[in-house]
C-alpha cells in the first residue's frame, strides 16, 4: 500500500500542495471564514439581517423545549451540536415518540448557513422557511404558530428580548423562526481542511491530500462544492441506473485521469430504486429521486447515512456514491484516501464575536 501511495503521489507530482490548493479553490471549494464580519458578508439574509441580539435570542429559542406541544422537544433534540448537528438515529423521532413517516433521518444543522436548499427534497429555500416545518409537523414538535406565540409570551425575558430585536408587538411565529434561523446561520465549523485552503500546506496529511485530489478528479466536487462542501443544489440519486440489463463498471487511473472498464456483467436482479433497502419508500422531490445534495463537513460524525439511515458506515457510503453517482469501482487505497479526506472535514463550531 505504501508503494502504491508513493507511485500515485509521484505521478501527481505530489500535485504540489500549493497546486492542489489552487486546484481546489478553482473548483469551488472554499474555507469557512474566521471572523464574523466575513461570515456575515457571505450568508446574511436581507429579509432577516444578522444582529448580535437576534442571534442570542435565536440561540435561546433553539434550546427551548417549551416550543413543542408537550414541552419535551427542542430544535437541539434532533440537531445535537455535540454530535455533528444530528441525533445519530436512522429516523427522526418526535412528539410522543412518533417516527418520521417516511423513515427520514435528521440532516445536520451545521453549516446550513450556506445551503440553498433545505430538507431532503430541497423544498425550503431559506433557514427561516425551514424552521417553520419541524415546529409544526405532528411527528416532530407538533406545535402550532398560536401555541408557540403563547409559550414565548409566557417568558418575560423573551418579551423584552423580542421587543428589543423586532419592536413592539414583536412576538409572532415569523419572528420566532427568523431568530432561530439567525442563530443557525452562525453554526459553522472549521477544520484542518480550512487551514490547508488558506495556505498551510502541512495541515493535511499526504493521504488526505490524495483523497482531496481524488474527490476533485473523480467529479465529486461537481455536486459537493462551496464552503459547506454541499447543500448548493438538487441532484438525482442514483445518477447512474444499475438496474439496466448490462452493468458496466469502470476504475479510475489517478495518474492519467482516465477511466477503464473493469467488468461487464448482466443484471437479472429485480428493479430497485436505490442500491440499499428502500426503507420508508421516500423518493425525493416530486417522487423523482431528486435530493438536496448533503453537506459533507463533519460527515464522519453524522452516521447513519443517506435519507433513510440504512447505511451504517462511512466507507460503505463512499463506495455507494462512487459507483452509483460517478460510475467508479474504487480500489481499497482510493477508498481509504477518500475516507481520510472526508474525516479531515470534521471540525469545531467557530466562536464568533458578534460585535464585529
Amino acid at each position: 500500500m505504501k508503494r502504491v501511495l508513493f507511485i500515485v503521489l509521484l505521478a501527481m507530482g505530489v500535485e504540489g500542495s500549493e497546486d492542489l490548493r489552487k486546484k481546489a479553490l478553482e473548483k469551488g471549494l472554499k474555507a469557512i471564514p474566521k471572523d464574523f464580519k466575513s461570515l456575515k458578508a457571505q450568508v446574511d439574509d436581507r429579509f432577516n439581517p444578522l444582529t448580535k441580539d437576534k442571534i442570542l435570542l435565536g440561540k435561546a429559542l433553539f434550546f427551548d423545549k417549551n416550543l413543542s406541544r408537550d414541552r419535551t422537544i427542542a430544535c437541539v433534540t434532533c440537531h445535537d451540536l455535540d454530535k455533528g448537528g444530528v441525533d445519530g438515529k436512522p429516523t427522526a423521532i418526535g412528539y410522543k415518540n412518533r417516527p418520521n413517516p417516511s423513515h427520514l433521518n435528521s440532516p445536520t444543522v451545521l453549516n446550513t448557513a450556506y445551503s440553498k436548499h433545505l430538507f431532503w427534497d430541497g423544498r425550503a429555500k431559506s433557514l427561516r422557511e425551514q424552521a417553520k416545518g419541524p415546529s409544526q409537523a405532528t411527528f416532530e414538535m407538533a406545535s402550532t404558530p398560536d401555541l408557540i406565540e403563547k409559550r414565548v409570551n409566557e417568558n418575560p425575558k423573551y418579551v423584552k428580548a423580542f421587543e428589543k430585536v423586532f419592536g413592539e408587538d414583536a412576538i409572532t411565529f415569523d419572528n420566532v423562526t427568523k431568530a432561530i434561523a439567525a442563530y443557525e446561520k452562525t453554526l459553522v465549523t472549521r477544520s484542518r481542511y480550512d487551514e490547508f485552503l488558506e495556505g498551510n500546506k502541512n495541515a493535511l496529511t499526504e493521504q488526505e491530500k490524495r483523497g482531496l485530489n481524488l474527490f476533485i478528479d473523480m467529479g465529486c466536487k461537481a455536486c459537493h462544492f462551496g464552503p459547506a462542501v454541499g447543500g448548493q443544489k438538487i441532484q438525482k440519486f442514483p445518477l447512474r441506473d444499475y438496474n439496466s440489463i448490462i452493468d458496466l463498471t469502470t476504475t479510475f487511473d489517478e495518474a492519467t485521469h482516465k477511466r477503464h472498464f473493469s467488468q461487464i456483467h448482466f443484471n437479472v436482479a429485480m428493479y430497485h430504486p436505490y442500491p440499499f433497502e428502500n426503507k420508508g419508500g421516500f423518493l425525493g422531490k416530486d417522487q423523482t429521486r431528486y435530493f438536496r445534495v448533503p453537506i459533507l463537513r463533519n460527515i464522519a460524525k453524522t452516521a447513519p447515512y443517506f435519507h433513510n439511515g440504512v447505511v451504517k458506515t462511512l466507507p460503505e457510503a463512499i463506495k455507494i456514491m462512487a459507483k452509483y453517482q460517478v460510475g467508479i469501482d474504487l480500489t481499497k487505497e482510493q477508498l481509504d484516501a477518500l475516507e481520510a479526506f472526508l474525516k479531515s472535514l470534521s471540525g469545531e463550531i467557530v466562536t464568533y464575536d458578534y460585535a464585529e
